[in-house]
């Protein structure tokens, strides 16, 4: 396309692994089609700040097995206020950025929408361990995370069964139960918290009791951050049934680390999909993977997308748990 020459990236919000490899797929592919790069520190943060750099092809090698973000990242509440959405819309024309790539989740997203309504050109490509954007199947980050978290429980469940303990691991995931969901399959537990789906102390205590009396000696209960209360639940689980109970929260352990095969794949393939998009002429719109297919959509109807929620996988877990 004719009149893009320059453009410009940035990751924002939560970091993910895997973000590296977007950043470099968007650098060498526009590289490679005559465009110039910039690179903004700190997302929106750095926009508005005008920390934007020239990139080129030396300052993306040895990134992509890197964990976190070399463009750095921070959260930007003042882009929720439409007079800095203007003065970040305003930066853009200044430093000749003809379109702007996005990296993470929803919050990201809702930034660039703002900026798309302002003329500004932007693109996101999906970000966040979370899986919680509902328009895609898949998102940068939720591999290794799920990975990470899944080594940790395994560790933990050793322990666990050594001393025939019960043992409540919290991970990562406010709105969203997919990390839960999967690292309970994975790590065989016996019950799992999610925000998706209402369980009271009572039912779970009920079913440690119940595997009691089934001969299970350890029992492990997986519970998404969007729930909390680990250390309560665990202490009501030793006061009602007597079994020593510990909590784990994983917390920001599941953020860094070097990103999985996966990962590196997807953040690869998006940012050159990205760029090639800009190139074909696109405007305003987000990146992701439907049924297994690349898909672009417009970044505004990405957002009001809504996913149902699917029980399979919390049924497979109770199936697998008896």
């Amino acid at each position: 396309m004719g009149d893009v020459k320059r453009i410009g990236v940035l990751t924002s919000g939560g970091d993910a692994p895997g973000m590296n490899a977007a950043i470099r797929g968007v650098v060498r592919t526009a590289l490679n089609r005559g465009l110039s790069v910039v690179g903004i520190k700190r997302g929106y943060e750095g926009l508005l700040a005008c920390d934007i750099s020239e990139l080129n092809g030396k300052s993306v090698s040895d990134i992509i097995h890197r964990g976190g973000t070399s463009l750095l990242t921070a959260r930007c509440p003042e882009m929720l206020e439409k007079k800095y959405q203007e003065k970040a819309a305003d930066i853009c024309r200044i430093m000749k950025i003809d379109a702007l790539i996005t990296i993470g989740g929803d919050g990201t997203f809702r930034g660039a929408a703002a900026l798309s309504e302002l003329g500004v050109n932007v693109m996101g490509i999906p970000a966040t361990i979370d899986l919680d954007l509902a328009y895609t199947d898949y998102t940068i980050g939720f591999d290794t995370a799920v990975n990470t978290a899944m080594e940790a429980i395994n560790k933990i469940r050793d322990t666990s069964s050594s001393h025939e303990r019960c043992s409540v691991v919290e991970v990562m995931g406010r709105r969203c139960g997919n990390i839960a969901l999967w690292c309970s399959i994975t790590g065989g537990a016996e019950a799992v918290i999610i925000p998706e789906h209402p369980v009271s102390t009572e039912d779970v205590i009920k079913e440690i009791i119940q595997n009691r009396a089934k001969g299970k000696s350890h029992n492990l209960i997986v519970v998404a951050e969007g729930r909390g209360g680990s250390e309560a639940l665990a202490k009501e689980i030793e006061k009602v049934t007597g079994i020593v109970t510990r909590a784990t929260i994983l917390g920001y352990l599941q953020r860094g680390g070097s990103p999985s095969a996966r990962d590196r794949m997807e953040g690869s393939l998006m940012g050159y999909n990205c760029v090639e998009a800009i190139m074909n002429g696109e405007r305003n719109r987000a990146m992701g993977v439907i049924n297994g297919a690349r898909i672009s959509m417009d970044i505004k109807e990405a957002l009001s997308c809504t996913k149902e929620y699917n029980d399979t996988l919390y049924n497979v877990i109770k199936v697998l748990s008896v």
